[in-house]
């Protein structure tokens, strides 16, 4: 392998002791940071990220509140939970684990969460703050993939962005911020998906390609120009293991890469702290 890793466990680490003296600033001017999960069912990988959550809550200082309905749970119970948390003045952030179980919509649930609360910044409000550039809670992680390449100094400004998938979590926001003029950004974006033809001829043109399709091993070392930073963002299971959209050939040939584990994952969920650490200094 010859390209440079882009390490998420390592600059998380960091990004948590900066987020644990500030909520420690918190707690000692008598405001303890509080972040509210909802978790619906059983479903192995999200309990697993909630419990996730929770152990990095309790590390940095911020206390967490769980809310875990039975697979059972109406639309009404889940609203319930989130009208809990909006009224709640220790819950700062509210996060609702999806997928959430057939029969319960969604983008219902997702629209009742207090704006100032939204820890992903996936609420419509937040979204629109992105688009006009107003300051606000970012995608967690958009908000890290544009740390991460930031950090190790992948040049961007300036640069073509190639990005695959249009998802509302990763794509869509990550396009819309890596395109302002904004540190580590400022770039030519495009967007792609996996209903492109040729999708290999834009990737190869770009300086920085971000895998977000969900598709395991869908970028290849023939799909990417020499030196270019290759970010696998989207995720599958082959069975219980957890896959790349990236290939792994690809790092004989890129300048830059995240691993198949210890990439965007940590820096997401560093991101999540960090918002929700910034929902509580809003608080007047």
């Amino acid at each position: 392998m010859t390209a440079q890793l882009l390490d998420g466990e390592l600059l998380a680490r960091r990004i948590k002791m900066e987020l644990a003296d500030r909520a420690a600033r918190l707690a000692a001017a008598g405001r303890t940071a509080g972040l509210g999960t909802i978790l619906v069912g059983d479903d192995g990988p999200s309990a697993k990220y909630v419990a996730m959550k929770i152990a990095e809550c309790a590390e940095i200082g911020v206390r967490s509140f769980d809310e875990h309905l039975p697979a059972t749970a109406t639309q009404a119970d889940v609203e319930a939970a989130v009208d809990r948390f909006n009224l709640d003045a220790r819950v700062h952030a509210i996060l609702i684990q999806l997928p959430l179980p057939e029969g319960i919509n969604e983008e219902q649930v997702l629209l009742r969460v207090d704006p100032a609360k939204d820890v992903d910044g996936l609420h419509p409000t937040n979204l629109g703050r992105l688009v006009m550039g107003a300051p606000g809670p970012l995608p967690c992680t958009p908000a890290g993939i544009v740390e991460l390449l930031l950090a190790n100094h992948v040049p961007v400004e300036g640069r073509h962005v190639v990005i695959i998938g249009r998802g509302l979590t990763i794509g869509r926001p990550l396009a819309l911020l890596m395109a302002m003029r904004r540190p580590g950004c400022n770039a030519a974006v495009t967007v792609v998906h996996t209903g492109v033809d040729d999708m290999a001829t834009m990737t190869r043109s770009a300086d920085v390609v971000v895998a977000a399709a969900g598709v395991a091993g869908l970028v290849t070392a023939d799909m990417v120009k020499p030196g270019a930073a290759v970010v696998g963002a989207g995720t599958s299971w082959s069975g219980r293991r957890l896959m790349s959209d990236v290939a792994e050939g690809v790092a004989d040939v890129a300048g830059w890469i995240t691993p198949r584990i210890g990439g965007v994952g940590p820096m997401t969920r560093a991101m999540l702290l960090r918002n929700a650490v910034l929902a509580a200094e809003k608080v007047k």
